[in-house]
């Protein structure tokens, strides 16, 4: 009897490393195509062969950022959803397979010079700022770099915490970014040292003061957000009433929003 031979998944990438975080959340490292470019930031469309035989995609923000020789992807476990029920269950030697065609809007192509930069995110929207914040070129660009994640519970900040913490203590990147990398994690639901939506903790001004930080000034500030449809209009409608334009690839402004993953 001849050993079946498994088929090979096509542009497939093979797993490297998993961690679970919560029961809800997890991050797993996947080889990289050499040929394979990108701007820290932006997503790809990877996923699994459906039950059906045709390939299951998704956008992901890729979080390592471009300089890594993996690729590292955050997500969350949805128990009936058609492509995470089972991506949750990888382990280090499967495969995944991946679209090498990067794209996506939170790119510092898409936002004009400044002085500070504010990242925007809820749960797995830190994915991008992951990449982001491991990048000298935003160091390079802005003064102060402001990270505000906010989770319903404390562990669901845990991925975010030691991005920034690994940023900090890196032996290259903490010389760049000391003194410049604000972190500022909230929770809505558990309790913990900063709790409350970031949104209204802006409104409220309580955001600013706790950091040391000026209104906003569209003369000086940037953004990114990335997060659920409500925080993505609600902080868009705080930085419009700022005076702050929303921008894109082809025309960079103040602060730019990721929609891909917005349904």
């Amino acid at each position: 009897m001849t050993e079946k031979v498994k088929p090979t998944l096509p542009n497939a990438q093979t797993v490297t490393a998993v961690k679970h975080w919560t029961d809800r959340l997890f991050s797993f490292r996947v080889t990289r195509p050499q040929s394979l470019r990108f701007r820290s930031g932006e997503f790809v469309m990877i996923g699994l062969m459906g039950d059906n035989g045709k390939p299951l995609l998704r956008a992901y923000s890729i979080a390592s950022p471009n300089w890594d020789e993996e690729l590292e992807f955050y997500s969350i476990k949805v128990p009936d959803g058609p492509l995470t029920s089972k991506l949750q269950h990888l382990e280090v030697g499967d495969e995944i397979i991946l679209r090498p065609k990067p794209v996506g809007t939170l790119v510092h192509d898409a936002l004009l010079p400044g002085k500070r930069v504010y990242f925007f995110a809820t749960g797995t929207g830190f994915a991008p700022f992951s990449s982001l914040l491991r990048d000298p070129e935003t160091y390079e660009k802005f003064d102060e770099v402001i990270i505000a994640h906010t989770c319903r519970e404390v562990g669901e900040l845990e991925y975010g915490r030691q991005i920034v913490e690994e940023v900090r203590n890196h032996e290259f990147l903490g010389e760049i970014v000391e003194g410049k990398l604000k972190y500022y994690p909230t929770t809505t639901r558990e309790e913990s040292p900063k709790m409350g939506r970031v949104t209204d903790l802006m409104t409220s001004g309580e955001f600013f003061t706790d950091q040391d930080l000026p209104p906003l000034d569209p003369a000086t500030d940037r953004a990114m957000i990335c997060g659920s449809m409500g925080l993505n209009k609600d902080i868009s409608a705080i930085l419009e009433e700022a005076g702050l334009r929303e921008g894109a690839n082809s025309e960079p402004r103040e602060f730019v929003v990721e929609k891909a993953f917005v349904g």
